[in-house]
Order: C-alpha cells, then sequence, then structure tokens
C-alpha cells in the first residue's frame, strides 16, 4: 500500500485551503466585449419563444426573430421558420426589409450631422437644399426638426413613393426634387402628420452635408461602428448577404413569397435592411448613452434629444425623433385596477409595415430593456394580427400573458380583395352581356328598352368602380392607387382588370350601342313602310 509523505500532504493541505477560500470569492469579470449582461428568469425566455413558434404554426408567419437586450448587452435571441420557399430557416442574423424602423437608423445619422455642425435643427431645410420646395409657399418654413417629429405638414397620401421601382443611387434625391409638386396639408411645425418623405428629405440632407451618399454614410457611420454586419442600405446588398425573401398573405388565407417594390427612393424612411441581432445592436447603443463598445455613435445629449417627445399624435401617444412613444401599459395585469399613466415607464416603439414585411424595435428607458423583431410577411388585410405580437412580446417579458389578437380593420381593409374580386366579375359579366346582346342579328323593338337600361346600369357601374379606385379607396389607405396595387399583391391582380374595362371599354361599349339600337329602329322603320304584299 502506496503511503504519501508529509510533504506531500502538506501540499495537498494548501491546495485544499485556496479552493475553500476561492469558492467565496466571485471570479473576474468578462471584458467588456464578451459581456452576456444579465437575463430575465429562464421561464420568461421559454415563454416568449414558445409564443413565437405558436404564431408561425397557428397564423402562418413564414418566419420571425428576436432579439432582446438588457444593460448593455444581448440577452437572448431566437428564430423560427423559413427565410424563403426553399426551406431556408430564418436566423437571428438574417437580414430583412425594415419598412419604418428605417427611420430610426435615420435618426442616428440626422444627430450626427448635428453633433458635426453640418446641420441645426431649427434651420429650414431651403438652407441646405437651396431648391427644395412643395406646392405650396409655407414649405419654405420646414425645418429639420419639423422632419425628425413628422410636423413638416406633408401627408402620405400626396409624397408616397412605395410603388417606384427605382434602384439607382439617384434615385433618393429625384424622389425629393418630385415632391415639388405636392401639396401640404397642414401648417409645418402645427401637428402630427405621419409621411415617409420626412425621412426620405432627411436622408438627402444627411448626403448632402456629408458630401457621401447616403447608404456609403450608413454603412460607414453607423452599421459598421455598430457591427452591424447583416444590415444594408439597398435590396440588392441585403439580397447578396442572403436577405430573406418576403411573403404576402393572399385573399386572407394563405402564405405566398411575394415581391414588392423595395426602391431606393425610400431608403432612409423604409427600404434599409436588417438582421434581429443587429438591430438590437442599435438598441445596446441607444439605451447606453451612444456607446456600443468602444464605439459612440452619439453623444449622450444627442440620444437625450432624440428620446424626447415633441408632438402628441394621440390620447397619451407622443412622437420624438423616429419613435413613437407612450406608456408601458404592457407592465401591468391588464385585469388590475387602472392606474395614472405616469406611474408607468416610458415606452419609445416603432413598427414597420410594408407589403411583404412586419418589424418592431422598442425601448424601455428605465429598465435599459430593448426589443426587436423582424417578420418576413405581413398580412395587409389585417396587420394588427401582427402588431399583436410586438405587444404581447412586451407583456411576456413584463411577466403577463399574452392576450388574443383583435382584428381591428374595418371591413373594407379586411375584405379589399373581395370587393376587387366582386368588381372584376361584375365587370366580365358586364362584358359578356355586352357583347352577346351587340352580336345579335336583331333585336325586337318592344325589347329595345331593355339594353338601354341595362347600358345604364353598366355605366353606373363603371362610374362606381373608378370613383371606389381613384377617389375613396386612396383617400381611405392614405396613399396612391398605384401603391395599394404594388403593395397589396392580392387586391392589386383584380383592380388592374377591373381598371382597364372601366376605363378602355364603356365608350366603345356605348357607341356601338347606340349605333345597333338606331341601325335596328330604321329597320324596324322600313318593315312598317313597306306595302303589304297581295
Amino acid at each position: 500500500m502506496r503511503t504519501i509523505s508529509s510533504s506531500s500532504r502538506w501540499l495537498l493541505v494548501c491546495v485544499l485551503a485556496v479552493g475553500i477560500l476561492g469558492a467565496g470569492t466571485p471570479a473576474p469579470a468578462p471584458p467588456d466585449s464578451a459581456k452576456s449582461g444579465p437575463a430575465y428568469p429562464g421561464p420568461t425566455y421559454a415563454a416568449l419563444d414558445s409564443f413565437l413558434q405558436d404564431q408561425v404554426d397557428a397564423v402562418g408567419i413564414p418566419g420571425a426573430a428576436v432579439a432582446v437586450v438588457r444593460d448593455g448587452a444581448q440577452v437572448h435571441s431566437a428564430a423560427f421558420g423559413r427565410a424563403d420557399d426553399s426551406g431556408r430557416p430564418l436566423t437571428a442574423q438574417t437580414p430583412v426589409l425594415l419598412a419604418s424602423t428605417s427611420k430610426s437608423l435615420t435618426a442616428i445619422a440626422v444627430m450626427q450631422q448635428v453633433e458635426a455642425g453640418r446641420l441645426q435643427l431649427d434651420e429650414p431645410v431651403q438652407t441646405y437644399l437651396h431648391w427644395f420646395t412643395l406646392d405650396d409657399s409655407r414649405s419654405s418654413a420646414i425645418t429639420v426638426r419639423h422632419l425628425l417629429h413628422q410636423t413638416s405638414g406633408m401627408a402620405s397620401k400626396d409624397t408616397a413613393f412605395e410603388a417606384s421601382d427605382a434602384q439607382g443611387p439617384e434615385a433618393l434625391e429625384e424622389g425629393v426634387r418630385a415632391l415639388s409638386g405636392s401639396a401640404l396639408a397642414g401648417e409645418p411645425g402645427e401637428a402630427f402628420h405621419y409621411a415617409s418623405a420626412n425621412f426620405n428629405i432627411l436622408g438627402l440632407l444627411v448626403q448632402t452635408v456629408s458630401g457621401q451618399p447616403f447608404g456609403d454614410y450608413m454603412e460607414q457611420h453607423v452599421f459598421g461602428p455598430l457591427k452591424m454586419a447583416h444590415s444594408h442600405p439597398t435590396q440588392s446588398a441585403a439580397r447578396a448577404d442572403n436577405a430573406a425573401a418576403g411573403y404576402s398573405r393572399w385573399f386572407g388565407s394563405f402564405w405566398h413569397q411575394t415581391d414588392v417594390p423595395a426602391p431606393t427612393t425610400g431608403m432612409p424612411s423604409s427600404t434599409m435592411y436588417a438582421s434581429a441581432e443587429d438591430l438590437g445592436h442599435m438598441l445596446i447603443a441607444l439605451l447606453d448613452g451612444g456607446r456600443y463598445g468602444d464605439a459612440r455613435i452619439l453623444q449622450p445629449g444627442s440620444v437625450e434629444a432624440t428620446f424626447e417627445p415633441r408632438v402628441q399624435v394621440d390620447g397619451s401617444k407622443e412622437y420624438a425623433m423616429g419613435w413613437f412613444t407612450r406608456p408601458l401599459a404592457e407592465s401591468v395585469d391588464p385585469g388590475a385596477p387602472p392606474g395614472p399613466d405616469s406611474d408607468l415607464p416610458l415606452l419609445l416603439e416603432h413598427q414597420g409595415e410594408w407589403g411583404n414585411s412586419h418589424t418592431y424595435l422598442a425601448m424601455v428607458p428605465e429598465s435599459r430593456l430593448g426589443v426587436a423583431l423582424v417578420i418576413n410577411g405581413n398580412d395587409t388585410a389585417a396587420p394588427s394580427r401582427l402588431k399583436a405580437i410586438d405587444t404581447n412580446i412586451l407583456r411576456i417579458l413584463h411577466g403577463q400573458s399574452p392576450l388574443p389578437a383583435v382584428v381591428q380593420e374595418d371591413w373594407l381593409q379586411r375584405y379589399s380583395w373581395a370587393v376587387s374580386l366582386a368588381l372584376l366579375l361584375a365587370e366580365l359579366l358586364s362584358l359578356w352581356l355586352a357583347l352577346r346582346f351587340l352580336l345579335r342579328r336583331h333585336t325586337p323593338s318592344q325589347e329595345r328598352w331593355i339594353p338601354l337600361a341595362w347600358a345604364a346600369a353598366t355605366l353606373t357601374l363603371d362610374g362606381f368602380a373608378l370613383w371606389l379606385c381613384l377617389v375613396y379607396a386612396p383617400a381611405r389607405f392614405d396613399t396612391h392607387l398605384a401603391v395599394i396595387i404594388r403593395q397589396f399583391p392580392d387586391v392589386g391582380v383584380s383592380l388592374v382588370p377591373v381598371l382597364a374595362l372601366a376605363i378602355l371599354w364603356p365608350v366603345p361599349r356605348t357607341v356601338w350601342l347606340l349605333a345597333r339600337l338606331r341601325a335596328g329602329a330604321g329597320t324596324n322603320g322600313r318593315q312598317r313602310a313597306e306595302p303589304a304584299a297581295p
């Protein structure tokens, strides 16, 4: 049997003593770049992931990715579903079209130029773009701050660009110059009027005063310092990085991979791309006073200015610089007695809605919590279904149970595809009846009132279709008809032939009908004038 020497026993005692004492000493903190950050309890993230998986399964969402940050670090990320029809999985690093959450990124670039002294918030846009004008003399009073707070007075319908296919680097300036024929809906600085054109102008301002194309500027001064390796200013760059394909929900029933325009005209407001994890980097920087790791993209004062709401939207909702603000109602039990909004933390959020994507950003500065969600699809007939996912994520992260989605859209938006399809069927029926009558050889004189009544009815149908498409729908959805056709593909597939029939067919149909009736009347008159045979 082997024995242990006294020197060996003494060494063993020393080692054990060091081990016991070291057990009560905290390990050295990891370097800042390796921070994992404090996390919510495990079951909270399990509940979040389970909820998102349920949404993918139940609603049929093609794919979703989420990133959660807190106290200067990413604490959770997850992805579900597919990136495209090949079955490639969506990941937290997959670029997705951001839609309006692009505005939050552009606001950073604008404030960087303010810090550099190249832009002044309360200077008119014309100070930097001498040619800038709208179809209203009041446009000369629009300032940089008005654009950031959506108070320029521009309306979304009069400045819509979403139907454009422009992809060239010159499209941004061309789009802003094209606004010269747009009217103002209100006095600059007076009230909130949401219009993506506000941020497109801001992007051109950054491009002009920095002397650098806007997309290049974002890559060098925003994406680069924030280590947003899977974020891109253009569609082509995103696709080269295996961006997710977009999906639309067709006819309120099935999801279909669908291409809709993503023009560089709207890059600063709507058409940049980023992954969920990259957006988390941006949230970390904003919640940490403008710093991400060793890089500083903004000074703390600029971040505070970005967060400050300056205009009321409705109720307790206000708008800051690229962020909506409101009390965080999701942090309390919905069944509890309501308390004053002042007792609730402030939430900054922005949603992105495109014809084939949905994104969401949220920050709670008080708890330094941030959430980024990207979904590579959109239900344009009932976007409230996806917006409910946004708010339920906030509920889950604050220990509350998710609530069932409530569809809030009116019947016209929910069933616009059915309305357009019904109009198409009515127009096709009208065409068939017209050809059936016009190709007949003879119409009895006693039945001549029937085609006349029918002709009046078809003209009424044509007039209704044109009014609905050219007047009511653009006013109802605050956009152009071309945008409805391009961004609501299941509606557009019926509206295009409806418009073609309603515009091109009525005149030749009516002329042909009157000619036939006149010819028929002449034939009947000649028959009556002929003497009877002996």
